[in-house]
């Protein structure tokens, strides 16, 4: 039935001998975890740190709906390392419709502007898995196709082409169907850049996503490149945005650094839970 299986296991097997798995520090949360509990919890729950700078009249509590606990994201991680029986790939690019994979694992895909760090983010949450070719450039808008990447058995990831002045001339007709038709789509996740908060190319993909009727998340990138008394501003805005202007975004906003692997952890935790992989009693999703 799976004819590819035999080949797969051999280019894992090959390409594990031939990379270099030369994995950030904190990129595993095993790791992160000996820190002393006071870093460690600002690298796995970045608003932690942010709280204490926050006036006292600000409601704290839709910035921690998503809050799971220490063996919820080591069972989270799991599902990011590969083994043989678990392979994390790569698998294809489409730029229509047509020749979008069939599959029927749930899926979430990852939008945003040209620049927002959208597959510097997607490498960060395949950090353990270095031999997957997720490229990144440093010239905005390198993606120009829809990229997926598959997580063994238990859901796909698909990496969209960035949108804004720097966006593929056929983004619309490329991007539109896909969120409007793929019906084994669970989240889509939307990146604001967390150093300029949203910008208007942002909420025309807001307006989108609520057209469509879509689950979605806003994450906020980049904020390691930013002080808290700026990034904090954005973070406020991207809150009432949610709060006034959206009936189908996730309440909380995430905010993650790529480089600093902030927030790294929380996301891949709320990816395995709304994929339907990771059951937890006390959350809202």
């Amino acid at each position: 039935m799976f004819l590819w299986q035999p080949r797969l296991l051999l280019h894992y097997r090959i390409q594990q001998q031939l990379t270099c798995r030369c994995v950030h520090s904190l990129a595993s949360f095993q790791q992160v975890s000996r820190l002393p509990e006071r870093k460690w919890r600002g690298v796995v729950f970045p608003f932690s740190s942010l709280e204490g700078h926050l006036d006292r009249s600000v409601d704290r509590g839709d910035f921690q709906l998503f809050h799971p606990s220490e063996e919820d994201l080591q069972r989270a991680e799991r599902l990011f390392t590969p083994s043989a029986k678990h392979v994390i790939l790569y698998t294809s690019s489409a730029v229509r419709m047509d020749h979008v994979p069939e599959i029927q694992q749930p899926e979430v895909c990852f939008i945003g502007r040209s620049n927002v760090g959208k597959s510097s983010l997607i490498r960060s949450l395949f950090s353990l898995a270095p031999e997957v070719e997720v490229r990144v450039s440093k010239t905005p808008g390198h993606t120009k196709k829809m990229n997926f990447f598959r997580v063994g058995q238990a859901f796909s990831l698909v990496d969209m082409p960035g949108y804004g002045h720097k966006a593929p001339r056929d983004f619309v007709d490329m991007v539109e169907p896909y969120l409007q038709a793929r019906e084994n789509l669970v989240r889509t996740f939307l990146l604001v850049d967390g150093s300029v908060g949203p910008q208007r190319a942002d909420l025309v993909a807001v307006e989108m996503c609520e057209e469509f009727g879509l689950p979605y998340v806003m994450v906020m990138t980049k904020i390691d490149k930013v002080r808290p008394g700026i990034l904090l501003p954005h973070l406020l805005q991207v809150q009432n945005l949610i709060k006034t202007q959206t009936k189908y975004c996730f309440a909380q906003p995430f905010l993650v650094s790529s480089t600093q692997f902030s927030g790294v952890h929380l996301l891949r935790c709320f990816i395995t839970h709304v994929t339907g992989n990771l059951q937890m009693d006390s959350t809202t999703s």
